[in-house]
């Protein structure tokens, strides 16, 4: 199925430049991964890869990263400095590049981050106009754009078990926009990604994280990144 783009989707999210490929969407990429983290990193290991490698520094997606992860808006004044209020928050970061990774998108950024006992990698692309993908989460392949309520679920690798959480959903009255399942192996662990409409109400939250099969669950608004 091909993409489809909105007028909105063109003209691009109000933003500090100068690029909404190297910055707003970077910004956004930072901001989703805090979402999942759960809280403002510690500690940042952030590799640009492609033409990300060979350009973060002169377009500023460094500094957009960092803002990102501080969890500035795209049009926050605050950007341009990102590194000064990053050394005020106690901000541990190191950038690394690899210029040539043919197997990633050409704006692509991976994330290594940790606050306390928690951590968390994430790999995105920029698409362009400030559009994201956030292609993987934890080693598992993800998908997820990052403008709807999106829950995340690590659970066994059991039989009925996509169908039964899918059924827990609609029981909420969730419409479900997109899913996708991605697993290490047959019979181990694999984490589904649902997007949804609306967001889901706490009871069926911690419904779902009192399930056998679940390990983990993570039930995050992405409506304003």
């Amino acid at each position: 199925m091909s993409e489809r783009s909105s007028i909105f989707d063109m003209i691009g999210p109000i933003m500090i430049g100068p690029s909404s490929s190297h910055t707003a969407g970077v910004v956004r990429i930072g901001r989703t991964a805090v979402k999942i983290l759960g809280e403002i990193p510690q500690k940042a290991v952030i590799t640009f890869y492609n033409s990300f490698a060979q350009t973060y520094e002169g377009h500023g997606s460094d500094r957009a990263i960092i803002a990102g992860l501080l969890d500035f808006a795209t049009d926050d004044t605050r950007i341009k400095t990102s590194f000064d209020y990053a050394k005020e928050k106690g901000l541990d970061y190191t950038f690394k590049a690899i210029g040539n990774a043919s197997l990633y998108h050409p704006n692509t950024v991976k994330l290594e981050l940790s606050a306390g006992d928690k951590s968390v990698e994430i790999i995105g692309e920029s698409r362009g106009g400030g559009l994201i993908n956030i292609a993987s989460f934890n080693g598992f392949r993800a998908d997820i754009t990052a403008s709807s309520h999106t829950l995340i679920v690590l659970a066994d690798d059991t039989r009925g078990i996509v169908a039964f959480i899918a059924n827990v959903l609609s029981h909420d009255d969730c419409n479900i926009a997109t899913m996708s399942v991605s697993r290490k192996g047959k019979n181990d662990m694999a984490c589904h990604f649902y997007e949804i409409d609306s967001p889901l109400r706490p009871l069926t939250v911690e419904y779902l994280k009192s399930l056998n099969a679940v390990e983990e669950v993570k039930n995050i608004d992405l409506t304003n990144i």
